[in-house]
């Protein structure tokens, strides 16, 4: 009789970072030892070890010599920039911070949303449009669609308790990121929303998330005038 193969430590990774995804593990949960991953996975310490080293530098996990092994709060896949949650970026700066929902809309997604997740056909979608607020003035406006497939549970959040942009980046962990930066010129809704003339120049982040192959989300964040975009490494 053959003897099943043993997993690799990729193997044990994807199933490590499932359990994150289906909140198995919970946020800010600590993790079994890696012995016991091992044991349960009938493979070895070293490729848990190695699996927790993967998970780790994609902003999953935690991992302290004497502290063990948790679930970041605050997942986030490290890219060049990472997905930044904007109420903390404004608080960073030392100013209140608020949000403000516009709308909530379920449809089809249409082609220039379907173009930016390389979506051959529409998907089931929940455009939220909200401003976020610091010091009770505008300070980025998001028009954003979320894939009802991948992430079903958007349709439960108040979002007058918590912003879209704050409840994906602590609920849902992504395996690619794409973002592009560019300048728009406003047009009279955005001009209304973030309080500068028609035609203003603005900068605009567009950042598209999935999960392995599926959508998560894709937003355009248009900042306010006077914005600064800044990164540390």
């Amino acid at each position: 009789m053959t003897a099943a193969p043993r997993l690799s430590w990729t193997d044990v990774r994807n199933v490590i970072r499932a359990r994150i995804v289906a909140r198995d593990y919970a946020l800010g949960a600590r993790l079994p030892r890696d012995e016991d991953i091992a044991q349960e996975l009938g493979c070895t310490r070293t490729t848990v070890h190695r699996a927790m080293q993967d998970l780790a530098a994609a902003g999953l996990i935690d991992r302290k010599r004497k502290g063990g092994t948790h679930v970041l709060a605050d997942p986030i896949t490290r890219a060049t920039i990472d997905i930044p949650v904007t109420r903390s970026e404004v608080e960073a700066l030392g100013r209140a911070y608020a949000h403000r929902m516009i709308s909530t809309h379920r449809a089809p997604s249409p082609a220039p949303i379907m173009a930016r997740f390389g979506a051959a056909q529409p998907r089931e979608m929940l455009q939220i449009t909200a401003l976020h607020l610091a010091d009770a003035r505008p300070y980025m406006l998001e028009d954003r669609w979320v894939d009802l497939a991948t992430c079903p549970e958007i349709m439960t959040v108040d979002f007058a308790q918590i912003s879209a942009n704050e409840w994906l980046v602590r609920h849902k962990p992504y395996t690619r990121v794409e973002m592009r930066f560019f300048a728009i010129n406003a047009d009279a809704g955005i001009a209304a929303q973030l309080g500068c003339n028609v035609g203003q120049a603005l900068l605009t982040l567009e950042r598209t998330t999935w999960l392995e192959a599926a959508p998560i989300t894709t937003v355009q964040a248009t900042a306010a005038p006077g914005y600064v975009l800044a990164s540390k490494s």
